[in-house]
């Protein structure tokens, strides 16, 4: 339908983010990288606390997060930020970065965002593709840097195919890379890595003062129902993304909810270890019934089911899986309850014997 205004038709012609689909009481939702573990009492206790007070405004600059972050990180609070996501804050860097006339490179497939984010920026995404091992080809984005790239953008791990990136090949990256580029690593699901090779973007920080580091405490410490995240980085980089910010965006909820889960982090972190452990055994699983799986460190493993998609979807639904499918691509399924990997290799050793 056109709209019956003047609108930006790069805009209007972009699809819009599509949310990983619903699933039935019945089902297991494991189409949106979530945690499945239900929220820490102490979460919920500090959110109903906050609530107290939701006739006024939340700290525009979420400062007692930002502390308790900069004391963790070795850092000062003004070299961290806290935003509606790490997507949100991830937005807010490409609008500082780049705009028209402007390019933005990140691997693809990555996450869903990326394009759709450089897009309203009114820059110009540069795709590049992944490796036959679904992992980021990093030669071949040095090679699409031009003198109109303002970012470039490591998804590690991957999202949807979950390898990372290493550290050595990071830093190799970084030495080819002008110094006043910004590069951007996202890493929100950082918790769930158990390999030791793999970068570490807060364990840089100081090193390449044009590197910003992305985390989001909505996989790992489970408060995607909140919208909070964070940005470690050079404070003059970070005061640009402040003022693309909107305003107050960070509720009080969600910065109670955070100061919360840190002091109960052991815990929550425990349960990461579960479901990582919980992963390796799902993937391995799969490998012996014949699929080829890339090494996934996030709390997902990527199925890649190619012109069968929409099929082998429908087919895990049906069974009570609701995966993210990418048509023509392949499914993300998301590391869930105990209960789902029953289910879950039941049906993919079903489909597997057809592909």
């Amino acid at each position: 339908m056109t709209p019956p205004v003047r609108l930006r038709p790069e805009i209007v012609a972009l699809p819009p983010y599509r949310q990983g689909r619903p699933a039935a009481a019945s089902a297991f939702k494991l189409s949106s990288n979530e945690n499945p573990n239900p929220p820490h009492p102490a979460v919920v206790a500090a959110i109903a606390e906050s609530a107290a007070g939701i006739n006024r405004y939340p700290d525009a600059t979420a400062l007692a997060v930002r502390e308790r972050l900069a004391e963790r990180h070795g850092v000062g609070p003004d070299e961290v930020i806290v935003g509606a996501g790490s997507v949100s804050l991830l937005a807010q860097l490409i609008q500082a970065a780049a705009g028209a006339g402007d390019e933005v490179v990140f691997a693809w497939r990555s996450f869903e965002a990326y394009p759709g984010l450089v897009t309203v920026a009114g820059a110009t995404p540069v795709p590049v593709p992944l490796t036959a091992d679904a992992r980021h080809d990093l030669p071949a984005m040095v090679a699409a840097v031009t003198d109109r790239t303002r970012l470039l953008l490591v998804c590690s791990p991957n999202n949807p195919t979950g390898p990372t990136v290493g550290a050595a090949e990071f830093a190799e990256l970084m030495a080819q890379l002008p110094a006043d580029l910004l590069v951007v690593l996202d890493e929100a699901y950082a918790e769930f890595v158990t390999d030791a090779s793999s970068v570490d973007g807060a364990a840089l920080l100081g090193r390449w003062p044009n590197l910003v580091v992305l985390r989001t405490f909505s996989k790992a410490y489970g408060l995607a129902g909140l919208r909070v995240g964070y940005a470690l980085g050079e404070s003059s980089i970070l005061d640009a993304a402040r003022a693309t910010q909107i305003p107050l965006s960070v509720t009080g909820a969600a910065q109670a909810a955070v100061l919360a889960a840190l002091d109960h982090e052991p815990e929550l972190l425990a349960q990461v270890a579960e479901l990582a452990e919980r992963r390796e055994r799902v993937r391995d699983a799969l490998v012996q019934q014949g699929w080829s799986i890339p090494s996934s460190q996030g709390n997902f493993v990527w199925l890649a089911t190619g012109a069968a998609t929409a099929e082998v979807a429908e087919r895990f639904t049906a069974a009570g899986i609701v995966g993210r499918a990418f048509p023509g691509e392949g499914i993300r399924v998301s590391i869930g309850e105990e209960g789902s990997v029953r289910i879950l290799l039941q049906i993919a050793g079903e489909v597997v014997r057809g592909l």
